[in-house]
């Protein structure tokens, strides 16, 4: 399961990488939404994708349980990497209100390549 999972990563990561170096404003802020996604993935895998039982105390648990801290670094990373990405969006419909487009090239000045 964690080999499934490393090689989805992977390929998020490359797409994401192929998004951000695109000329569209949008298609960096999504790149930068599933990198950080492909982030949440890699983390947990090297956390290990364990089963076993819920780590509460005071309850008997038979076999092993599993680690709570990598979901809960995780949890707080998708929150604040949501709050990014909104932030970023809003950025980039501000930017297209104030320029006209979102081509990264035509922000800088640059008409024709």
């Amino acid at each position: 399961m964690e080999t499934l999972i490393t090689i989805l990563t992977g390929v998020l990561v490359s797409v994401a990488t192929y998004l951000i170096l695109s000329r569209s404003l949008i298609r960096v802020v999504l790149g930068t939404a599933i990198l950080s996604h492909a982030a949440h993935l890699l983390i947990m895998t090297m956390g290990g994708l364990k089963t076993g039982g819920v780590p509460i105390q005071g309850e008997e648990i038979d076999g092993s349980f599993v680690d709570a801290l990598p979901q809960a670094l995780i949890l707080t990373s998708i929150v604040i990497s949501f709050a990014v990405t909104a932030m970023s969006l809003v950025l980039a419909y501000r930017t297209y209100q104030a320029t006209g487009t979102d081509k990264l090239n035509e922000m800088r000045g640059i008409k024709h390549e």
